[in-house]
């Protein structure tokens, strides 16, 4: 599962270490953009609130988080922003998810296309690779132990798997369940890194040469337009 590869891992890093950079501020306005389209009332909108809580926790600057909210109005008078899924073999023909926000499609599928076939990978038809995945709720916990009654309450609360990796707690529960589970934790006075809806791979196919595929997720991940990467190599 994503929360204990390699691959999670080094993005986690990447974000933690990269989050003064502009482009994963970027990042971060667009998803709170298009979270915020249709209902800018963080209250009332989960979505919105996970983006925005993912901001805050890479500190990004109160005045951005507002700004991008704006845009979701169209009150900023900048242009509209797509979400996209673009879906590709990478090397080894292992499959690749890529979420994409932006505001030109055409620069993005260019940019994308390039990065992946320079590494040796191609573009896929919608479908194609999609249905190795499945759409899971995914929250990241900030303390890395549990008591076994904060185990119970989370499993009775909607937790589908627990995972301990790397000094840190992953909860993988169904995608329309992670509301809820984020609100009991909560009550559990147990505090998240990061809740989001993501991509885990229903089996997980080994690589050969895992530095080839790190490079072409990396440089996937460092293209502004794209949001999140996800794979179903054993990395």
């Amino acid at each position: 599962m994503s929360g204990h590869s390699k691959w999670s891992t080094i993005k986690r890093a990447k974000d933690i270490k990269d989050a003064k950079r502009s482009n994963l501020f970027t990042k971060l306005s667009k998803n709170i953009a298009v979270a915020a389209r249709g209902n800018p009332d963080v209250d009332t909108n989960f979505k919105l609130r996970m983006a925005i809580d993912k901001a805050k926790g890479l500190s990004m600057p109160r005045d951005n988080i507002e700004r991008a909210v704006k845009k979701a109005a169209g009150v900023s008078g900048e242009g509209a922003i797509d979400s996209l899924l673009y879906e590709a073999y990478g090397p080894e023909g292992v499959a690749i998810i890529i979420d994409v926000l932006t505001d030109n499609k055409n620069r993005t599928v260019s940019n994308i296309k390039h990065i992946i076939t320079k590494c040796g990978g191609n573009l896929g038809n919608s479908g194609s690779v999609l249905w190795m995945f499945e759409m899971k709720g995914e929250i990241a916990l900030l303390k890395p132990e549990l008591d076994d009654d904060q185990e119970l309450a989370i499993i009775e609360a909607g937790a589908e798997d627990i995972i301990r990796h790397d000094q840190q707690i992953i909860i993988i529960t169904n995608k329309d369940e992670l509301s809820k589970l984020k609100d009991k934790l909560q009550t559990l006075d147990l505090e998240t890194s990061s809740a989001d809806i993501v991509y885990l791979a229903k089996e997980k196919v080994p690589v050969k040469d895992e530095e080839r595929l790190l490079k072409i997720l990396e440089a996937l991940d460092d293209d502004d337009d794209v949001n999140n990467v996800y794979t179903n190599a054993d990395i």
